[in-house]
């Protein structure tokens, strides 16, 4: 179905509740190191639930392994710091979404090579972003809407 992929994640919660909303929307979780917490952390374990199990969970080294080995034009960089709104975008079943961690979002020269694949959640000028585990729920349950015929579900 999609993909979602975290780099550098720093709070066990949101990677647990993220490994939770994959599992649920039959999305593979790619993690990429460096990673701010053990994986084994009982946080992330806890806020999975009985789900961590069940996840489909790819870990890779770095930015650069995980990069050269996917198809960089199935890509969407989802960011602060552009204007294209993620509903925008069309996504297609095998489409990585990617974030960045919680406290540095991703890397400024990752979005400067891939601009036109980068997308953002509006938001109000009071905010200045969403948790991470939100924000994977937005895009994500976007991107099943576009291709809702396309999978089976549970209605």
């Amino acid at each position: 179905m999609f993909n979602i992929v975290l780099f550098n994640p720093q709070i066990p919660p949101n990677t647990g509740n993220i490994g939770r909303l994959c599992v649920n929307a039959g999305a593979t979780l790619h993690i990429v190191k460096p990673i701010g917490f053990d994986i084994s952390d009982k946080a992330l374990k806890r806020a999975g639930l009985d789900y961590w199990k069940k996840l489909n969970l790819v870990i890779w080294e770095n930015t650069d392994e995980f990069l050269n080995n996917n198809d960089t034009n199935k890509m969407h960089f989802a960011t602060t710091k552009v204007k294209k709104p993620y509903f925008q975008a069309k996504f297609n079943p095998g489409d990585f979404i990617i974030f960045g961690s919680e406290t540095k979002g991703i890397n400024e020269d990752i979005l400067n090579k891939y601009k036109t694949r980068c997308i953002t959640i509006p938001m109000s000028k009071e905010g200045r972003s969403l948790n991470l585990a939100v924000s994977c729920g937005i895009i994500l349950y976007e991107a099943i809407r576009q291709n809702f015929n396309k999978f089976d579900f549970n209605q």
